[in-house]
């Protein structure tokens, strides 16, 4: 049996930042959004005699690889050997959690394929002993997070969103990132008041994005672009668009903006294409509940 589901990446609509934990980690607030850019992630029976994982153009470790072995420590999931296929279209290092988009896919997959009847909260609580951002990939949607990843509050939100993606081809080291971010000095002091702030604005919130504007900054943004200065343009070119907030996805240094509609946004997009050379252009809007589905063929 072929099994199948998409791994989306997700925006950070907006990133708090806190100080550092005993842990290492960085205390945040986040609006985390799956949106319709997404890599194809699929299961099936391997050839040979141990668990394979294939995606084609990326090297190095891969998190959907820690995935399935976790799982299967975990779990004690001892089925036959499976072949685990990425079809890469979330840009690496990239701010946009491709590999733990990558990560939660091979999480879903592997509760189908084993038949365990596992509840999402335990897959999550695993998924933060591979990366702070894989909890909430386990089930993509629209999450309000804290902690350094690990405290997800699923919010049955459908946003009237409507994106222009401008990915990089030239990524950026989260863990220098938060570097920086430290070296500068701008981690908030009350984040608590902040994070109350963000999640009344939230919950009052009708279903524009644009209701809650003041709200979207990114606190990443400056030690990001300090690293990344290549990523200015893309902020300039989505607000000559006409974008009515422009900002950079967690670690960067994808730029997003959001614009009033999907007319909008697909005008913008068609018209940044053959001026943004540093990378893509993406359209994209709010993943639904069900985009994410294991389905099986």
């Amino acid at each position: 049996m072929r099994l199948e589901t998409k791994a989306p990446a997700k925006l950070n609509l907006c990133l708090y930042v806190g100080g550092r934990r005993d842990d290492g980690l960085h205390e945040l607030c986040s609006l985390f959004q799956a949106v319709t850019l997404a890599d194809t992630v699929t299961m099936e029976p391997a050839s040979g005699d141990a668990d394979e994982i294939v995606c084609p153009g990326v090297e190095g470790p891969n998190l959907a690889a820690t995935a399935l072995a976790r799982f299967r420590e975990r779990f004690g999931w001892n089925g036959s050997p499976v072949r685990v296929t990425i079809d890469k279209r979330i840009p690496v290092a990239g701010g946009l959690g491709g590999g733990s988009a990558d990560a939660g896919a091979g999480l879903r997959l592997a509760v189908k394929a084993s038949a365990t009847p596992v509840h999402v909260e335990p897959l999550q609580e695993l998924g933060m002993t591979i990366g702070a951002d894989v909890p909430s990939q386990v089930e993509p949607g629209s999450h309000l997070v804290l902690g350094a990843g690990e405290v997800l509050e699923r919010l049955q939100k459908t946003w009237h969103l409507s994106a222009v993606l401008l990915t990089n081809d030239a990524g950026v080291s989260t863990a220098d990132v938060y570097a920086r971010h430290d070296e500068i000095g701008h981690a908030r002091r009350r984040l608590d008041h902040a994070c109350k702030d963000l999640k009344e604005a939230v919950t009052t919130a009708g279903y524009d994005l644009l209701e809650i504007r003041p709200m979207l900054h990114n606190d990443l943004e400056q030690a990001a672009l300090d690293l990344a200065p290549h990523a200015r343009p893309a902020l300039d070119l989505l607000a000559e668009a006409g974008a009515r907030v422009v900002s950079l996805s967690g670690s960067g240094p994808t730029a997003f903006g959001l614009f009033d509609g999907p007319e909008e946004a697909e005008a913008a997009q068609a018209a940044l294409s053959p001026r943004w050379q540093g990378g893509e252009v993406h359209a994209v809007h709010q993943a639904r509940s069900d985009y994410a589905v294991v389905r099986s063929s």
